[in-house]
């Protein structure tokens, strides 16, 4: 894409590429999403950066319209499997705070300066500028909910210094720490009725009333003020947001607030959630997992297992675009109204505040919510097979996994949820407190490699907890498919499978719904739908794991079925139909091992 195409982008407010890429505007000083809904400036002064640490780097902070680094993260890293993409994910999963530019490299497998030359090029910033950006984003978020004395705040943020703290908040949000949480204490006070003068402020900053002060802020010239949005939106490229009015003390409907922090994860495009409601509720693990309330209606709860500590994460189900209720127009990007895109309602509750990032990332990937179901709509809508099912479930998403060595150990453990909730209930650390059924964390894969645990799961823990196989957010994926496939009793079929959820490889599924007894990871000529018709599965990609997951909610291919006449152990869900592919007994205990 060139920079008139993204101009154009721009010029028709094109949610579609909010996140791919952002511009920034030299005569006010600000950096936007493409959809921002000010008017759009003319083209000399326009700059265009492909990540929102670049646009900061570059002397611009964020508007405070539409909220640029509350966009959703870009699909793009979740499909490379090069240097920069797996950087990526690392950088999300918050490896530059925890063991810095060296930890990166040394789990990346080049040197420091290689991987500063090759972020540097292609997103206009290195590891440090955009592990400053996300450190940035958690500090907002923490001062918008939370009552966390600045100073503590600052460290649980990931700063090294009060002063540093103070500098970076000034620079990417033009404003003080005591100004954003005093912004924030106004916007939750605005509630749900907007003032006369609030309606006029944003029909002026519409009209692009220039670098205003406030929500209302717009790209033309001028100062004037803005609207106080009803609920503005905050986050960074991982598209978080922050819904003021449900801050602690204060309900959205002026009731008690959602316990933990409340945030609001946005997506692009349309969102199947009741399919993925569906997938998540039929596989929940007792003890680790819950999901309460009615269809259309329903709270998926877990326990997160963290690097600093543990935490527990509420997810609700969307009511949909009609049930949902709408912010006014203008005061929230067009990602986030009606089928253009949205967001989920998240409460997170942590022992410790620096996990803050790492968990939303992690929700963020067992939801996945950076795909992109326009690209996906249009790669698989093209063949004659999957297009009916494309139009009938737009949408729909490849659920990821909260904690990928769970997701593993759970898929050869095999077996009923009730299998790995008794799991959980033998080797699982408790919780200080039980929260409704949340009991437990998962074991870690350290405390499954005792001789009394059965195989192949011992073998596949040893293998974890010993390095052998990596699952971290920005592992190999094709070598650890193949560490996997190698271990004994866990085979291809399972290992694709563990690299589609685990890892969240989108490329997957094309190849492993296949009928040839290899597997090169990207799939070879021909392969076969579920009715035993050839379909090309190069077609597919890089998309092979939605269209599994089409062709399963189809009926097309029995729910859980990887490769014809082989399925991964990934526990069954509860009341799965007699006969299908998921009653076949998995290869688990010896005789005489007990869990």
């Amino acid at each position: 894409m060139d920079d008139e195409t993204r101009y154009e982008a721009v010029s028709s407010r094109d949610a579609r590429f909010d996140g791919e890429f952002f511009f920034a505007v030299v005569t006010t000083g600000i950096y936007c999403r493409p959809s921002c809904p000010a008017v759009t400036p003319k083209r000399v002064n326009v700059r265009f950066f492909p990540s929102a640490a670049a646009a900061q780097a570059g002397g611009f902070r964020a508007c405070r319209r539409c909220r640029p680094d509350a966009v959703p993260g870009s699909a793009e890293w979740n499909v490379r499997a090069d240097l920069v993409g797996r950087a990526m994910r690392f950088i999300g999963d918050g490896v530059v705070d925890r063991e810095g530019v060296g930890g990166l490299a040394r789990r990346l497998g080049y040197s420091a300066r290689q991987v500063q030359r090759q972020l540097t090029a292609e997103l206009g910033a290195g590891p440090v500028a955009l592990a400053r950006a996300r450190r940035a984003h958690t500090a907002r978020v923490l001062l918008q909910t939370t009552t966390l004395p600045v100073t503590e705040l600052a460290f649980a943020a990931g700063f090294a210094s009060i002063r540093q703290f103070n500098d970076t908040m000034r620079e990417i949000y033009a404003g003080t720490p005591s100004e954003l949480r005093a912004a924030a204490a106004v916007g939750g006070r605005a509630g749900a009725g907007r003032t006369a003068a609030a309606r006029r402020g944003a029909e002026s900053a519409r009209c692009g009333s220039g670098a205003g002060r406030g929500p209302g802020e717009g790209h033309g010239s001028g100062a004037g003020r803005g609207a106080v949005a009803v609920r503005r939106t905050a986050g960074s490229g991982s598209g978080v947001g922050v819904g003021v009015g449900t801050g602690p003390g204060a309900g959205a409907d002026g009731g008690p607030a959602p316990a933990g922090i409340p945030l609001r994860l946005a997506y692009r495009g349309p969102y199947a959630a009741a399919e993925i409601f569906d997938f998540l509720q039929v596989r929940a693990v007792d003890g680790v997992e819950e999901v309460r309330g009615p269809r259309g209606g329903r709270t998926y709860r877990r326990t997160l297992r963290l690097t600093h500590g543990s935490g527990i994460a509420e997810v609700d189900e969307p009511a949909g675009p009609r049930g949902r209720r709408r912010p006014p127009a203008g005061l929230v990007c067009p990602a986030a109204r009606g089928t253009d895109g949205g967001w989920l309602e998240c409460r997170l509750r942590l022992t410790d505040l620096r996990d803050l990032s790492t968990a939303v990332q992690r929700i963020r990937r067992l939801f996945d919510l950076d795909a992109d179901p326009y690209a996906v709509g249009e790669r698989l809508g093209a063949d004659p097979l999957l297009r009916p099912l494309v139009a009938e479930r737009p949408g729909l998403r490849s659920p990821g996994a909260a904690d990928p060595e769970e997701l593993a150990v759970r898929t050869v453990l095999g077996g009923p949820p009730e299998r790995a909730a008794a799991l959980v209930r033998r080797y699982g650390k408790p919780l200080d407190a039980a929260d409704g059924g949340l009991t437990h964390l998962f074991p870690a894969p350290a405390e499954l490699t005792g001789e009394q645990v059965a195989e192949p799961v011992r073998t596949l823990c040893l293998a974890l907890a010993d390095g052998a196989v990596l699952l971290d957010a920005g592992a190999d994926r094709g070598a650890a498919e193949r560490a996997l496939a190698a271990l004994p009793g866990v085979g291809p079929r399972a290992a694709a499978y563990i690299r589609m959820r685990a890892l969240g490889d989108p490329d997957v599924g094309a190849a492993a719904h296949g009928s040839g007894p290899e597997r090169d990871g990207y799939g070879s000529g021909q392969e076969r739908d579920g009715h035993g018709t050839m379909a090309p599965a190069a077609a597919w990609r890089p998309w092979g794991a939605y269209a599994l997951h089409h062709l399963w909610n189809a009926g097309l291919l029995p729910t859980g079925e990887m490769l014809t006449g082989e399925t991964p152990r990934e526990p069954e869900p509860h009341g799965a139909r007699e006969g299908s592919v998921m009653s076949d007994p998995p290869v688990h205990a010896a005789a005489g091992s007990s869990w």
